[in-house]
């Protein structure tokens, strides 16, 4: 699958979430299959481009190409200078943020909220455009179903989106309204994909592998996006690819694997963030990474206790390897009674 002159690895992307998608887990979840991912979104207000969390999300050293950073702004000229900016500091596409739900968000009239305004969002993706094109970068957006129930509109903002040289739009089968909740539709997503010849990406509710395959076939769509069903799971990636070339699951991964790729990812995580930060921001992508297994509740509490990147480190480590013990002493279909999201295997 191609955007603009890059050519992606597959069709297995990885969603930009604020807070989640920095630069450690995006390489984390390329290495496990994925073959995009989008950063966190970065303002167009100029005045917070040199804030510590902004200089963080532009930080796109040691990472694999192409370098995708999604923007978000409701001034179609400010969007346009937070394009260039991106792109001076290593971006190779931007993408358009159309898609945020949050309240902080959409209060200020971006992310979903420009769905209500038709010719504010057009005239957001004329500009990026215009900004992109004599540096070669292509344009890609994403957005919902529309703001309500009663007001679905994605099939005629994505004609605009195309008309504008937006090159490929991703569409979350929710509206705003929905947030995260009830459950993703995706007919408007196959509404969209068959208005439009740029390459449609569906998203929302993909959890496994079979659910990846059916969405891609009900929608037609060239790419699917994952979100929340990465987090904790990386893996997930390796899992569906397997699954779409073969037809068969890939066995889940062993606790020492688990364990590894947990202690690397929070060692990219301790770098990037600094020792204050890093070992609090880290707590979160470790509460996912244990939540479902066996004892991770509690370990969990404990480990929210804990303040420095050392210690933490170490308490993760402890508790795979207790974990690996335990799952050994099992009988041999015990791991698939953890069940998705967080099932492993024992063993080395």
């Amino acid at each position: 699958m191609n955007i603009g002159p890059h050519v992606l690895a597959n069709n297995l992307f990885v969603a930009p979430m604020a807070g989640v998608t920095d630069r450690p887990f995006r390489q984390l979840c390329r290495k496990l299959g994925a073959g995009y991912a989008v950063s966190e979104m970065v303002t167009s207000r100029r005045e917070l481009w040199d804030s510590l969390k902004t200089s963080r999300r532009a930080d796109h050293e040691g990472e694999p190409g192409p370098v995708a950073v999604q923007i978000a702004g409701t001034d179609a000229a400010m969007m346009a200078e937070a394009a260039a900016y991106n792109v001076a500091r290593g971006a190779r596409i931007i993408d358009i943020n159309m898609g945020c739900p949050a309240k902080k968000v959409c209060n200020k009239w971006a992310g979903s909220a420009l769905m209500q305004d038709e010719a504010l969002a057009t005239a957001i993706a004329h500009a990026v455009v215009r900004s992109c094109a004599p540096h070669g970068v292509p344009v890609t957006l994403k957005m919902r179903t529309g703001w309500s129930r009663t007001h679905k509109n994605a099939v005629t903002l994505a004609r605009a989106f195309e008309d504008a040289g937006v090159q490929m739009i991703t569409v979350h089968g929710r509206t705003r309204e929905q947030g995260y909740g009830g459950e993703a539709e995706y007919d408007t997503i196959a509404a969209v994909k068959a208005a439009v010849a740029v390459p449609v990406v569906a998203n929302g509710d993909i959890r496994t592998p079979e659910q990846a395959r059916d969405v891609l076939s009900r929608t037609g769509a060239d790419a699917i996006m994952i979100g929340r069903a990465a987090q904790g799971r990386p893996w997930i990636f390796r899992e569906i690819a397997h699954f779409l070339a073969t037809g068969t699951r890939l066995a889940p991964p062993l606790v020492a694997e688990v364990r590894r790729l947990l202690l690397e990812h929070l060692r990219d995580h301790y770098a990037l963030y600094g020792e204050f930060t890093g070992v609090r921001s880290a707590r979160k992508h470790i509460g996912w990474y244990v939540k479902h297994l066996p004892g991770g509740e509690a370990f969990r509490s404990r480990m929210n206790s804990i303040e420095d990147c050392e210690a933490q480190s170490h308490a993760v480590g402890a508790f795979f390897e207790r974990l690996g013990t335990i799952m050994d002493r099992m009988p041999a279909d015990s791991a698939v009674r953890l069940g998705e999201p967080g099932r492993v295997e024992a063993g080395a």
